[in-house]
């Protein structure tokens, strides 16, 4: 299960049936301290610190609107607000007014620069989901890396996690939130040209394009309610909204790739969450990927990744009816394939018996038609749900697994000598290279971390022809409520040689030292430039290593507070999620993911070369 799951599972408890005139305190006592005031470090529910980080406009959102929205629908008005004061300590604020500062003071009318220069657009900012930025799309040397210095910085109001990338076209920079609204900022001075509101947060990253059959041009991106959008990349207008999946667990958490004219989205879902509940019938949701025609919107297919429909299995101790097969989730983004014609993608774990042969595994779609080409499963028999480490463990299925589900997107590289892998690292610890052109055939597997629910390999690796550079997370907790980071465990940055598979480059473990709410976990998506690789930490720091061995060029402390471009609050913290995004000699980077003991913040930061 990814991370993200969380943000709206620490409310499961607090959904249930409960008296009316029950008070915050009340509802929280009866239906949310059994996981989060006693819990397992390692369930990934978190404890009361991690939830009073956040705001009471984000816990209330997903209560009445969000992906809580169905779980929470029998909740009146005031229970849900009482629940939400209560959890964060919070009373409500007014984003609406933060809004209106930081507006560009001219008005803009086109695109601020080229459409072809420098970008980076979407999640991987290629199909192939390589994050390499090319020399002339960085605008941004080795030698000038040192002399990175920080622009501006913009402040989401209302938050109290950063956790979606941008996309920089055009002199534009596209961005989502938790506060289920997008805006288009200008990439130089962070000032905000429009808001568009969604009907959830959005936390993956956004495409851009020319929208088919028109003159417009569009951004294309999903929310945490499994809708996808095209919105008018100038104005903020809608174009037109997709609910690919109808399922009440439904999301969208992977960034939509766009190519030829058709989107496609992947899904995947809360159930895993949900699924903990002693009453709740688990599981039934299915992992899939929907193409859309971009132009309107329309579904053209959608493939399951696990063929079968769920069926009952069987009654658990409460009486309870069970289904499965269910899972194989997709949190990231699809990679694309154009001379194989294939759309690849990488699942999660199960969540009920019987296991799938298709979770944990990267399996191979036909563009055209969504016809399952090909399947490689690298853990199997991983069926699980967030009860195998909750105090009632009534849902956990029997001999449940480890929860290596893959986490990030499959990278499609072409070596020097012209022969191609897809190569990805997983939650288990173990990067694996895959033959595309022979069925998905095992090239070779490193191991580079121990592995864990959220261990190994996270959100994202990077790749140019010689070498994938692979973050290990690792993350380990000294005590689990309030959750505490054990800050002597996790970390290390690694450089493999894509021929062989050995280790070429590493990086060891940054130490906390006296630093508090720290890891020397490596769990963001890291970056990859020419000579240059970027990775955030747990503990808040943005670091920059030449690729060939290792050295420490420049490092930036994100874990304290900023004057922010639109007046709002700033506060850094923790790098978790997304890696940083370069483009045009700049370079940005989200801050602020206290959902794991860590810092909490709610900042985008936008860094230039200065001076020397």
């Amino acid at each position: 299960m990814r991370p993200s799951v969380v943000v709206a599972a620490m409310l499961i408890w607090c959904c249930a049936p409960a008296l009316a005139q029950q008070d915050g305190a009340a509802l929280y006592a009866a239906h949310c301290a059994q996981c989060h005031d006693g819990g397992d470090a390692q369930s990934r529910v978190p404890g009361r610190s991690a939830m009073q980080a956040m705001s009471f406009d984000h816990v209330l959102g997903t209560l009445t609107s969000g992906s809580m929205a169905a779980m929470a629908k029998d909740r009146s008005d005031e229970e849900r607000r009482a629940i939400a004061s209560f959890v964060t300590g919070k009373a409500a604020t007014e984003a609406s007014a933060a809004d209106a500062q930081g507006r560009c003071t001219q008005r803009v009318s086109g695109f601020p620069q080229p459409l072809d220069g420098p970008r980076w657009n979407g999640w991987g900012v290629d199909v192939n989901n390589s994050r390499f930025q090319p020399a002339d799309m960085a605008g941004l040397t080795a030698e000038q890396v040192p002399r990175l210095r920080l622009k501006w910085a913009y402040a989401f109001p209302g938050a109290s996690v950063s956790f979606a990338p941008p996309t920089i076209v055009g002199g534009l920079l596209f961005i989502g939130g938790t506060d289920r609204k997008v805006r288009a900022l200008d990439a130089r001075s962070g000032c905000t040209l429009w808001t568009f509101a969604t009907d959830g947060a959005v936390r993956a990253a956004i495409s851009f394009a020319p929208l088919p059959g028109t003159d417009q041009f569009a951004i294309f991106f999903g929310d945490l309610r499994a809708n996808a959008y095209a919105v008018n990349a100038l104005t903020g207008a809608l174009i037109w909204k997709t609910k690919v999946e109808e399922h009440p667990a439904a999301r969208i958490t992977g960034a939509p790739t766009l190519h030829s004219g058709v989107l496609y989205v992947p899904v995947s879902s809360i159930e895993e969450a949900a699924g903990s509940q002693v009453t709740y019938e688990c599981c039934t949701f299915r992992g899939s990927v929907v193409a859309l025609e971009a132009a309107t919107g329309k579904p053209v297919w959608q493939a399951y990744t696990i063929p079968e429909v769920p069926h009952p299995t069987g009654k658990n101790a409460r009486g309870t009816q069970l289904f499965g097969p269910s899972g194989a989730s997709i949190w990231s983004a699809p990679t694309i394939d154009p001379k194989r014609n294939a759309v690849y993608v990488a699942t999660s774990n199960s969540y009920s018996n019987p296991p799938a042969a298709t979770a944990d595994a990267i399996l191979a779609f036909e563009l055209a038609t969504g016809k399952l080409l090909w399947k490689q499963q690298a853990t199997p028999k991983d069926a699980f749900v967030v009860a195998c480490f909750s105090a009632d463990k009534t849902n956990c299925p029997d001999d449940h697994g480890p929860d290596h589900d893959f986490g990030q997107s499959p990278i499609l590289v072409t070596l020097r000598d012209g022969r191609r892998m897809l190569v990805i690292a997983q939650k288990s610890g173990v990067v694996h290279a895959l033959d595309p052109d022979d069925g998905g055939k095992i090239l070779w597997q490193t191991r580079i971390g121990k592995g864990g629910p959220l261990g190994g390999s996270e959100w994202g690796s990077a790749a140019d022809q010689d070498r994938v550079y692979v973050a290990n997370s690792d993350v380990r907790f000294t005590r689990a409520s309030p959750l505490q980071l054990d800050s002597t465990q996790g970390g290390g940055l690694f450089g493999l040689d894509l021929a062989s598979g050995k280790i070429a480059m590493e990086v060891p473990p940054v130490a906390c030292g006296e630093r508090l709410q720290c890891s020397p976990a490596l769990s963001a998506a890291v970056s990859l430039i020419p000579g240059v690789v970027f990775s955030g930490s747990v503990s808040g720091f943005m670091r920059a290593y030449a690729a060939a061995d290792g050295k420490l060029l420049w490092e930036f402390d994100t874990a304290r507070d900023f004057k922010a471009v639109n007046g709002v609050a700033a506060h850094g913290g923790a790098i978790d999620g997304p890696g940083p995004v370069i483009a045009g000699g700049m370079l940005y980077t989200n801050a602020g993911y206290g959902q794991w003991g860590g810092v909490a913040g709610n900042v985008l930061l936008a860094f230039e070369v200065g001076q020397e």
